[in-house]
């Protein structure tokens, strides 16, 4: 019994550096969200870190406009971001989770 549970710690572990190593890799995915007008792009990680906001030069005559834009179009990037982050570290948790009577929360 105790073997086991030293085994499945052992899992846990290394579960758990997959899912590190997954959150690493998604700091290089990179999400593009553009306003519907493309006056407005963004672009993101995975894990929701913001690398380039590029705004039409229109858009720098209104702030309101441009408030709302980058409001709207933020959202959206990481709402996007948000989707691959736990789909993808879940995916990993997921195939290291060993079977735990009553930890099936993860399937």
């Amino acid at each position: 019994m105790f073997g086991d549970m030293m085994g499945m710690m052992g899992k846990l572990k290394e579960a758990q550096k997959k899912v590190e190593a997954t959150k690493e890799r998604l700091h290089t995915v990179l999400i593009d969200e553009t306003s519907n007008d493309n006056k407005l792009k963004v672009t993101i990680t995975a894990n929701r870190t913001i690398k380039s906001i590029d705004i039409a030069d229109e858009l720098l005559e209104d702030k309101d406009m441009l408030e709302d834009y980058l409001i709207l179009t933020l959202n959206k990037a990481i709402e996007k971001a948000t989707n691959v982050h736990e789909t993808e570290v879940a995916a990993v948790a997921k195939e290291g989770m060993p079977s735990i009577p009553g930890m099936d929360m993860f399937k």
